[in-house]
């Protein structure tokens, strides 16, 4: 398992709390940066401090596939200062 998420409703689930609105939006614009590389886009929602992720493979039934695990990897590294 990718580290902080949790497998449920045949999706990787992961909740980001930040300390305003601007960060969670700035996290969101990395997010978007990578997802849009990986071409792999995630379902996501967002109130005001709070962002909610959920990752799975529409194209392989809406389950969780490797692709998953790695756009998750790459969320971590975003959150740990790890990638730009």
């Amino acid at each position: 398992m990718t580290l902080g998420w949790v497998e449920k409703d045949n999706s990787l689930y992961r909740k980001f709390e930040f300390a305003n609105f601007a960060e969670a939006f700035e996290f969101m614009t990395k997010v978007a940066a990578i997802a849009q590389v990986q071409d792999h886009h995630p379902d996501w929602s967002n109130v005001w401090n709070v962002v909610e992720i959920n990752l799975c493979s529409h194209d392989s039934g809406r389950t969780v596939t490797a692709r998953d695990h790695r756009l998750a990897d790459s969320i971590n590294a975003i959150v740990n200062g790890s990638a730009a």
